[in-house]
C-alpha cells in the first residue's frame, strides 16, 4: 500500500519565481491566450488544498486571496469534492428549465433559511456574480414598470455592458468597449476614511442626489455591496444601508445587496448584510457559494421575484446540477461546522497582525472589513496621496504568499484567506506581507 502524504501546511520556494515549467507555460499562455487576460503571481498552479497551493515547479504559497473570495471554505474541502464525484456520475446537465432536479431546489431552500429577514423569499441561479447583477436588475425593472439603475462610487459589479457600466471606475474593465449601458447613475455612497459623514448624513447625500439627479419616479433600484471589493474593502457607516433601505421601501425602490464577494460566511455573518442590519430586497450571491463550482444566485421577496413571467429568467448553464451539488455542501457546512465563527477567528488573528504593521507603517492608513474580508489602505502620511500596493504584493509573491490588491487607487491591499487557514499560517504570511511592506 502506498502512503498518501500529508498535505503541505506551509510555504516553500524551491526556485525562483517564476519557475522553469511556469515560465514554459507563461510563454503558451503570450502564444494562445488573449493578452486581455491578465495574471497576478506569475506562476502556474497545479493543485491546491485548504490555504496552500503549489505550482507546476513545486512551490508552495498561502493563500491569502481564494480566487477572490471563491474557495472561502477552503481548496478542495473534503464535503464539496464529495458532492462534486458524486453528482457527476449521476447528472452533469439537463438545464432546469426543461427538466429540473433536485439540488437545484435544495440550494433555493437554504438560501431562503440562510439570507438576511423572516420574510417569503425565492431563487433562481445563473453563472457568476455579473450575471446574478444584471439578472436582479431585470427582476427589479419588471417588478417597478421602472427603468433607471442607481449604483454607489467605489462600486464593482462585473465586466458585462451592463455591469461594466455600473462600476464605479471604467479602467481597465471599460476601456474602448463603449457604448456602455443607458439609465445608470453612480451615486455618492459611505466611505468614512475619506467623507468624515456618518451613516445619516451619507445616506441624506446619497438620498437628496438620487431625488435630484435620477427623479425617484424612474427609479427601479439601487444596488450596494454592503462591504465594497475591488474598491478597496470600503465598510459603510453605521446606519447608512438600513436607512438607505428605508428611503428605498418608501419610494418604491428595489434596494439589491451585491454579496458577490462579501458572502457565505465570508465576514463572520453569513451575509455581511447583517453586520449592518440590514435586510435587503434582493441579495446576490457567488464566489463561495460552490466552493470553486461556478454559480450565482439571486434570492429575493417571493413578491418581486414572481413579478417576472414565465420563460423570463434562466438560461442554459444556470445552476447546473454539478454547480448546484457543490452548494448545498458549501451551504450546509455554513451551519454545521460554524463557518461565520471560524470567519470570526481568522479576524481575531489577521486584525491584531495588520494593526501591528500599521502602528510601525504611518502609511497604513486604514486596517478595515469584518471577518475574513480584510484590508489597509496606503496614503503617503503627509500629502495624503495614495500608495501603489501592486510592488508589495509582487514582494510578498516571490517569498511565498499570495496577496491581492484592491482599491480606486490601487492603493489597498486585501486579505481574503480561505476560513481553513490556520493561526500559525496567517502569522507566517503577515510577517512576509511586512517584510514586503518595509521594502517596498
Amino acid at each position: 500500500m502506498t502512503d498518501i502524504a500529508a498535505p503541505a501546511t506551509s510555504r516553500a520556494i524551491v526556485t525562483e519565481i517564476p519557475g522553469p515549467n511556469s515560465r514554459a507555460l507563461l510563454e503558451r499562455k503570450a502564444a494562445a491566450v488573449a493578452q486581455g487576460i491578465p495574471h497576478q503571481l506569475p506562476v502556474f498552479i497545479a493543485e491546491a488544498h485548504d490555504a496552500i497551493i503549489t505550482d507546476v515547479d513545486g512551490n508552495r504559497f498561502i493563500d491569502l486571496g481564494c480566487g477572490i473570495g471563491v474557495t472561502t471554505i477552503g481548496h478542495t474541502n473534503d464535503e464539496v469534492v464529495v458532492a462534486v464525484r458524486e453528482q457527476v456520475g449521476k447528472l452533469t446537465h439537463s438545464l432546469f428549465g426543461t427538466t429540473p432536479y433536485e439540488p437545484y431546489v435544495r440550494v433555493a431552500e437554504l438560501l431562503a433559511e440562510l439570507t438576511p429577514g423572516d420574510h417569503a423569499k425565492k431563487s433562481f441561479f445563473v453563472n457568476s456574480g455579473s450575471e446574478a447583477v444584471e439578472n436582479g436588475v431585470k427582476v427589479a425593472r419588471k417588478h417597478t414598470g421602472r427603468r433607471a439603475v442607481a449604483v454607489v462610487e467605489h462600486g464593482y459589479h462585473g465586466r458585462t455592458n451592463l455591469t461594466m457600466t455600473m462600476n464605479f471606475k471604467p479602467a481597465p474593465y471599460a476601456t474602448g468597449m463603449g457604448p456602455l449601458a443607458s439609465d445608470i447613475f453612480h451615486a455618492p455612497g459611505s466611505y468614512p476614511l475619506r467623507d468624515g459623514l456618518d451613516g445619516a448624513a451619507a445616506a441624506k447625500r446619497t438620498q437628496w442626489y438620487l431625488e435630484k439627479h435620477v427623479g425617484v419616479s424612474d427609479l427601479a433600484c439601487l444596488v450596494i455591496e454592503p462591504i465594497q471589493g475591488e474598491g478597496g474593502f470600503i465598510v459603510p457607516a453605521d446606519g447608512y444601508l438600513p436607512l438607505m433601505q428605508e428611503w428605498c421601501t418608501a419610494n418604491g425602490v428595489v434596494m439589491i445587496a451585491d454579496e458577490v464577494q462579501s458572502g457565505v460566511a465570508r465576514t463572520g455573518a453569513t451575509f455581511a448584510s447583517e453586520h449592518f442590519g440590514w435586510v435587503p430586497d434582493i441579495l446576490l450571491s457567488a464566489k463561495g457559494i460552490a466552493g470553486g463550482m461556478p454559480l450565482a444566485g439571486v434570492t429575493g421577496r417571493a413578491e418581486i421575484m414572481d413579478s417576472v413571467h414565465t420563460g423570463g429568467i434562466g438560461g442554459t448553464f444556470g445552476g447546473n446540477p454539478v454547480s448546484c451539488a457543490a452548494a448545498v455542501a458549501v451551504l450546509e457546512q455554513v451551519t454545521s461546522k460554524d463557518l461565520n465563527a471560524e470567519a470570526r477567528r481568522v479576524e481575531s488573528v489577521l486584525r491584531p497582525l495588520l494593526e501591528e504593521l500599521a502602528a510601525s507603517h504611518p502609511e497604513i492608513a486604514e486596517v478595515r472589513g469584518k471577518g475574513a474580508m480584510l484590508a489597509i489602505e496606503l496614503l503617503d502620511p503627509e500629502t495624503r496621496e495614495p500608495i501603489p500596493t501592486g510592488p508589495i504584493s509582487a514582494a510578498a509573491g516571490k517569498e511565498g504568499v499570495l496577496v491581492l490588491t484592491a482599491g480606486t487607487d490601487y492603493n489597498v491591499l486585501r486579505f481574503l484567506p480561505s476560513l481553513a487557514i490556520t493561526d500559525e499560517q496567517l502569522r507566517e504570511a503577515i510577517e512576509v506581507v511586512g517584510r514586503a511592506l518595509s521594502a517596498r
